[in-house]
């Protein structure tokens, strides 16, 4: 009796079992791709584009499916050997790849009214004949969270809602798509904005580890220590690093007496004046004297545009939205964070802080609507799936900022992905890196970029692989005609160097 029962419980549980994995593989959502033919004029020659966008099953080290994981790809139509691959990402963190998508790199762009806002739609779209895509296939990534991006089967929003999680899963994806492309052994290329940054310079060793090098990679306005963004209590380097780039915008806007030669000339001269005599007063704290503050204060209010009272309130420290606010005011305008050139109305004269970006406000409305429309009817992606432009707009979203290598003494020490950038190149000599910096970006300012960069410790020929290009434009330089000319050329140079 206790036999047949002992039986009748394990052919119980095995169907049992049985039942709740067929279950569980049916509540996985399958993945769904969109195909269309594209085409782009460039110098007068015309690619024709097999492009596929939607999502694909992200599978994790076990093979067991974890997200759908969306993304666009353009695929030259009979395509030479071995012909380059960039996998291409936005920011945030999270935001979807649109904005390098239809600002730069893509087949099509969107015209906007740069440096002020464009009328309501419709809105004009062209040919891009600035994008990459004569010389190198395209990956356009939306990380899980944003785009058509999600978890799925037992995996959560948290599993890929942070620093590591994040590398791991693009990584993942970029292994598993160049294995289903049989990309593999092309030459492979990784170009991230702001904290896609961030992101390629932890990415990029990640990757390495497994296999998988990259002929380079491309920043577009870098940061690698979020420090540099943060004004934190008793840590003057973000007021430090900050300053130059006050200094471009002042000399933008015409409210500097002395603008020499020109903006580059005029920037020497800050780096100058922040390294040598800027930094030794913060440093120095309230032992400064009076006198020697009264100075500070003056020199700092004539290459910033504020005024020296403000400076002396302030205690010779101004905070980025300070100094949105205060250079305009009393004109009762504010200046962009994203594009110091732009110029907004400022809601509150009275507020010591910054309440828009005029950059992002005159922008985000022309790019999500013409993207969506391009998306929807020329991708030919089904109407009824939605396309989440930020994470920032679903429930629950909160980043997790640890990083393996930041920790110390179980407390966090720093963030920043730059040890791991510094590790990749010394370990991979031919890694090359493409740093494109705006002059006029107060979101990562590229004084900080030089910071990093003088900090990694590198000897002189391995520090050559840094190329590092200067746009007179802001975060998106690339809504600047003359800048995004620059940056095709920059960028077609890199390629041809690091793809033979």
């Amino acid at each position: 009796m206790k036999k047949s029962i002992l039986a009748f419980a394990f052919v119980f549980f095995i169907v049992n079992a049985f039942s709740q994995e067929k279950e569980t593989q049916k509540d996985i959502p399958e993945a769904e791709t969109f195909t269309s033919t594209q085409s782009v004029t460039i110098n007068g020659r015309t690619t024709q584009l097999a492009t596929e966008t939607g999502t694909v099953q992200l599978r994790d080290e076990n093979d067991e499916p974890i997200a759908l994981f969306g993304f666009t790809h353009y695929q030259k139509t009979n395509p030479s050997n071995n012909r380059p691959i960039v996998f291409a990402f936005n920011g945030g963190p999270l935001s979807a790849s649109f904005w390098l998508h239809f600002g730069v790199l893509g087949p099509k762009r969107i015209e906007t009214n740069d440096p002020s806002y464009s009328k309501p739609a419709p809105y004009k779209v062209v040919n891009n004949e600035f994008s990459i895509l004569d010389k190198a296939d395209l990956v356009m990534i939306d990380p899980i969270g944003v785009g058509f991006s999600r978890p799925v089967g037992d995996a959560k929003w948290e599993d890929f809602w942070g620093v590591d999680q994040d590398i791991r899963s693009i990584g993942l994806f970029i292994e598993q798509f160049l294995i289903r492309t049989g990309k593999m052994n092309s030459p492979k290329y990784l170009l991230g904005e702001s904290y896609g940054t961030f992101r390629n310079a932890g990415l990029v060793k990640h990757l390495q580890d497994k296999g998988i090098a990259m002929n380079g990679v491309i920043m577009v306005s870098a940061v690698f220590d979020l420090q540099h963004l943060l004004f934190g209590p008793g840590d003057d380097t973000a007021y430090l690093i900050h300053f130059p780039t006050y200094a471009a915008t002042a000399w933008y806007h015409n409210k500097i007496k002395n603008k020499g030669a020109n903006l580059e000339s005029f920037l020497d001269e800050v780096r100058a004046f922040t390294q040598n005599e800027y930094a030794p007063a913060l440093l120095k704290g309230d032992q400064l004297s009076a006198s020697e503050k009264n100075a500070m204060a003056q020199k700092l209010a004539d290459y910033s545009g504020l005024s020296q009272d403000f400076y002396l309130k302030a205690d010779l420290r101004v905070t980025n939205e300070e100094y949105f606010q205060e250079l305009l005011r009393d004109e009762g305008k504010t200046v962009g964070r994203l594009d110091s050139r732009y110029v907004g109305i400022n809601e509150d004269p009275l507020s010591q802080n910054s309440f828009t970006d005029p950059q992002s406000d005159a922008i985000s409305t022309p790019y999500i609507a013409a993207f969506k429309d391009y998306l929807y009817n020329d991708l030919k992606v089904r109407k009824d799936l939605t396309y989440t432009t930020t994470a920032g707009s679903r429930k629950g979203f909160k980043w997790d900022w640890k990083h393996n290598g930041n920790i110390i003494w179980n407390m966090q020490v720093a963030t920043s992905t730059l040890p791991d950038m510094t590790s990749a190149m010394k370990r991979n000599p031919n890694l090359k890196i493409l740093i494109l910096n705006g002059y006029y970006d107060l979101a990562t300012v590229f004084f900080g970029v030089e910071h990093s960069i003088n900090h990694m410790g590198l000897d002189a020929e391995l520090k050559k692989n840094i190329i590092m290009k200067y746009y007179e434009a802001g975060h998106m330089m690339y809504t600047h005609l003359p800048s995004m000319e620059k940056f095709k050329n920059d960028v077609d140079e890199f390629i041809d160097e690091t793809s033979n």
